[in-house]
Formats: C-alpha cells, structure tokens, sequence
C-alpha cells in the first residue's frame, strides 16, 4: 500500500532526455510536492539502482537541476562514457516555502523529512528497479548545498555520501538569499549549522566532499567550515575553483558529484 494519497506520473509519449516529473501529496509538507527524475537507459536491469538526490537553491524548482545545469545530460555523458555507474538523478523540489525552505522543518510542515523519507519512497515506489537497499547521496547547490550537507550528516546511517556546492554552510546565511525574516521560519531546532551536526555525528559520518568558487561570496564561510572540521579532526574533502555564484560553476562541477558518489558507493559495494 502507497504511502501517498496521490501520485501523478508524466506520461512517457511526451517525455524527453530520459526526464520523467512526478508530483505527490505528502503529509510532511501538507500538500503537494513536485520530482524531476533522471531514468538512465537500460535502467530496468537493475535492482537496487543507487539514488543521487540534487537539491536546488533559493527561488528554483524541481526543474532547476535539469533545465537550468544540464545535470542529467552531465550524468548521462558520464554513464555511456563509462566514468560512473548507472544510477537514477532525482530532482525535488524543496516544497516551495518562501523564496526557500532551507529543507528544515517549519510552520508545521517538515521539509527535512520530504526530501530524506518522503523522495527516497516514493522512488522505490514508482521505480521497480530501486528498493531500500539502493544507495542514497545527497548533493546541492547554495541553499541545496546547505540541505545536503546538514540532511546527510543528520542523518548518517540513511546517507552514502555527501557533495555540496557553493554551499550556506548555517541557517543564518540564509538571511542573504531570502525576502523572509529569518524569525519566520520557527524552526523547531536550533542546531542547525553544519558544524555542529558534524561535531555531533563525528564517529559515524558519510563520506563528505564540497567545494566553492573562488569569486563566491560565500568562499570565506566555506574555508571557515573546511578548517574547523580539520580542527576537529573530521574527515572530509574540501576543494576550490574558479567561479562564482552562478550556473556556469554549477554546471561544471556537478560532474565531481558524480564522481564522488559512483567511487564511494562501488568502494564500499553498495
């Protein structure tokens, strides 16, 4: 039996590039939720396909990932190459509170457990060819970058590994990105900074990667959060480029993602 009320499916005779768009009404969020999901071909082969979650940033959409960075073209040249495993790239939106939800549970609606319980079910669900053995990682972008990391450390033993970029690295970065006073999120709890979901979870982290550009206004809190976690003796992997805070950076860069995560999952036979 469906965890969902209601789920509507794309109708394969209109899709293109292997893209298929989902929406469905979920309790966490009180209503209805839109996926764009990435099938690879072939994809039906398969059992336990792994599940890379892309999180968009502030005032983007499901939609955002594919038709604004190209990530599934990315993903998909990676794949016929030969340089990743097949997997399927999901999309979701953040549940369109405000100019961004930070993918933290608010105003009674919880858009943490959308995207780490509400997603990843719903894709076992729709798509035969994954079940609750399939690796999950989890990348973003900027506010996405932020979800990824505090959801994949927050949540340790349902996450694979973790890549952000260009990543708000605490809550209060959020402040720059968002029309919202900050107090009207009423967030349901305080520890909500990376860093001390790191500090808190240190034995039992996933495999973290991020990066930032060099030109990005948010690089100085990125190097913050890379030397604190080595004082702190937390493994990770932290890496700069050249950039901003834009799309071409993105568009680059989510290959490492990829990457990472393929590496991760077939070193430690997920």
């Amino acid at each position: 039996m469906s965890r969902f009320r209601t789920i509507e499916i794309s109708d394969s005779c209109f899709e293109n590039d292997g893209l298929k768009f989902l929406t469905v009404k979920s309790k966490n969020l009180k209503g209805r939720g839109d996926i764009c999901v990435f099938v690879p071909d072939n994809a039906s082969a398969y059992s336990s396909l792994p599940i890379y979650i892309l999180l968009h940033g502030v005032y983007g959409s499901a939609w955002s990932w594919a038709l604004k960075g190209g990530a599934h073209i990315t993903a998909k040249r990676l794949m016929i190459d030969g340089s990743i495993k097949p997997a399927i790239i999901v999309m979701p939106s953040d549940g369109l509170w405000g100019d961004g939800s930070a993918y933290l549970a608010h105003n009674q609606r919880d858009f943490s457990q959308w995207i780490i319980s509400d997603v990843p079910q719903l894709i076992h669900e729709v798509f035969s060819f994954t079940d609750n053995s399939s690796p999950l990682c989890l990348s973003g972008l900027s506010m996405g970058g932020y979800g990824a990391l505090h959801l994949g450390v927050d949540n340790p033993s349902k996450v694979a590994a973790i890549s952000a970029h260009s990543a708000i690295t605490n809550f209060k970065g959020m402040a720059n990105f968002v029309e919202e006073p900050l107090s009207l999120y009423n967030l349901k709890t305080k520890q909500n900074d990376v860093l001390d979901l790191c500090i808190k979870n240190k034995r039992h982290l996933p495999p973290l990667r991020f990066d930032c550009g060099t030109e990005d206004p948010l690089i100085e809190e990125n190097r913050t959060l890379h030397q604190e976690l080595n004082n702190h003796s937390i493994p990770h992997i932290y890496m700069e480029f050249k950039g901003g805070h834009e799309w071409p950076y993105w568009q680059r860069h989510i290959e490492d993602s990829f990457l990472f995560f393929d590496k991760t999952v077939s070193n430690n036979n997920l």
